[in-house]
């Protein structure tokens, strides 16, 4: 495939699933700004990068790795960064509770375990496809999803009001 028709497919990709993007994006920042942000250096990353792409099949697999691994990159560059309550959506006093109690689980997680959380409840990835996006083994990322998946249970039904999870470990 010619180096142009891979840009296409890249832009084509773009704007296709920018909103599956912006919500992997989101689900590292929980910030609306800094997932546009995240994203819009993903999309130049991707087309800057775009002959790169072995497989156009997975080319939509192939930009999921980059947001989420810019939405890293932004993520060690503005560590220590606190979330205003005043931000939080305006959605009733028991969802936004909700909210920043799932985001406060999902903090808990690595990255990794975060990426995986999010790919498949979150965009209801399927565990293959997940494992391509992450390069890792299909085995790696069920027993990752499962460690994660009970992590944050156990912080959602009292790690949070009871400080039991340090650092995703209790």
């Amino acid at each position: 495939m010619r180096a142009a028709d891979k840009e296409a497919l890249i832009h084509e990709q773009l704007i296709k699933n920018y909103e599956k993007y912006y919500r992997i994006a989101y689900s590292y920042t929980f910030q609306e700004q800094d997932a546009m942000d995240i994203v819009q250096e993903s999309a130049y990353r991707a087309i800057l990068k775009s002959d790169t792409l072995k497989q156009p099949a997975y080319a939509d697999t192939w930009i999921c790795r980059i947001v989420m691994n810019e939405a890293i990159r932004f993520l060690e560059k503005y560590r220590g960064r606190t979330i205003a309550m005043d931000e939080l959506p305006e959605e009733g006093v028991n969802d936004q509770i909700e909210d920043l109690d799932l985001r406060q689980a999902l903090e808990k997680l690595d990255s990794e375990e975060r990426a995986i959380v999010v790919l498949k409840y979150f965009e209801e990835e399927k565990l293959k496809t997940i494992a391509q996006i992450m390069d890792l083994n299909l085995n790696t990322v069920k027993s990752k999803l499962y460690r994660a998946v009970d992590k944050l249970k156990r912080y959602m039904e009292g790690g949070a009001e009871h400080g039991k999870m340090e650092n995703g470990i209790s």
